[in-house]
């Protein structure tokens, strides 16, 4: 028998699965108005349990395990048609963002950000805030509670970076807050050496910035033998140099350096040109306005084979588009993981508005970590020209 032969029969076989899922799927239909007139609840696990130990032990020894994989997502499948089914997509709305607004502010508001004067994060925020007024705040659960205090109306953070990846204290700080994330926005990195004026390149032994600067700038340091020191954030570290009277330098934006009177002695010190930061916006109000391209959500989920696996085909069975998944340590004996997810969609959309529903149902520790526009990028330092001169 030739390939094209086997391939007939896996062609026809193919066909009788459809049939049958079909089929099984249309009974699922029937089972959901059963449980809607009965008032039983989607999920039975001694029902579904019963079923896989079944498949696992009628199937063929080779084809056990992988068997069980495909009855738990038809059944995982089967329970997404009944709940879609069973629950108004009205319900998350109703029970998670009773408070919200649906058009993004642009005139005067208070907005808090971590550092100084000519942060990246205070850059992020004049570009979503153009006419706002900005507070600036030692660290970043410092921009959280400013915001739940009422003290500012939003707070603009960095949660991402291209090359050296989340900023997890934030991702935790979300997971815990009460706020939600109504819009983000990235924005190009070019970090700068800068130093007092009359202090020297060659004068230079430590250097002073945020632990993602220094990361995203480590090729620089130690190819120049340049010893880095951690500070909370690259503004305030611009400003602390510009007050010591040692030869010192920072790691900051052109313009943290102009503000603080600091002279540039190296431009573009990153290890790769291609330098994105993307930040968030935080409120405590839930966007929901129809120009959002992006749904957050965390939850926690067991140390257990699968879990990740079947909150996915919760996913794929709606036909959403997953943009990002993340992961930090919940800080549970039993290792268990916090992840957090971000959807292409909105909650204008019914598969959302069904998929939000489900997670929140029947995942531990769901929340729902807001709906917002990404804006599009723009260049790292207003005013100024992008620019990458000789000696970087």
């Amino acid at each position: 028998m030739d390939l094209s032969e086997l391939r007939e029969q896996i062609d026809s076989i193919d066909a009788e699965i459809l049939r049958l899922f079909e089929r099984r799927m249309d009974i699922v239909q029937n089972v959901a108005e059963y449980k809607r007139t009965n008032q039983l609840p989607v999920f039975q696990s001694g029902r579904e349990q019963e079923i896989i130990t079944r498949i696992g032990e009628t199937a063929a020894p080779l084809y056990g395990q992988a068997a069980q994989v495909l009855f738990t997502a038809m059944m995982d499948i089967s329970k997404c048609l009944q709940k879609d089914r069973l629950t108004s997509p009205q319900a998350f709305l109703e029970n998670f963002c009773a408070d919200s607004f649906d058009t993004f502010p642009s005139g005067r508001v208070l907005v808090a950000c971590p550092g100084t004067d000519g942060s990246f994060s205070h850059i992020a925020a004049q570009q979503l805030f153009p006419e706002g007024t900005f507070h600036f705040y030692t660290d970043f659960p410092d921009v959280f509670r400013a915001v739940e205090n009422g003290d500012a109306d939003f707070g603009v953070l960095p949660i991402e970076n291209s090359n050296a990846g989340s900023v997890l204290t934030v991702y935790d700080q979300l997971s815990r807050s009460p706020l939600y994330i109504c819009r983000g926005t990235k924005i190009k990195i070019e970090h700068c050496l800068a130093a007092r004026p009359g202090v020297s390149f060659e004068e230079i032994e430590q250097v002073y910035s945020h632990p993602q600067a220094i990361s995203q700038c480590y090729d620089f340091l130690h190819e120049h033998q340049l010893k880095p020191c951690e500070y909370s954030n690259t503004a305030a570290a611009a400003s602390m140099v510009s007050q010591s009277m040692k030869p010192l330098a920072a790691i900051c934006s052109e313009t943290g350096a102009r503000q603080h009177g600091l002279s540039v002695l190296r431009r573009g010190i990153q290890n790769n040109d291609q330098n994105y930061t993307r930040f968030i916006c935080v409120s405590k109000h839930v966007y929901t306005g129809a120009d959002a391209d992006t749904t957050s959500v965390s939850f926690r989920l067991p140390n257990t084979a699968g879990s990740l696996y079947r909150m996915l085909t919760k996913v794929a069975a709606r036909g959403i588009n997953m943009t990002k998944i993340e992961s930090s340590p919940a800080h549970t004996e039993h290792f268990d993981v916090i992840f957090y997810v971000n959807f292409a969609g909105n909650l204008t959309q019914e598969n959302i508005l069904c998929l939000l529903n489900d997670l929140a149902g029947e995942i531990s520790e769901f929340k729902f970590l807001g709906n917002y526009l990404e804006v599009l990028s723009c260049g790292s330092q207003p005013g100024l020209p992008e620019v990458s001169l000789p000696g970087a």
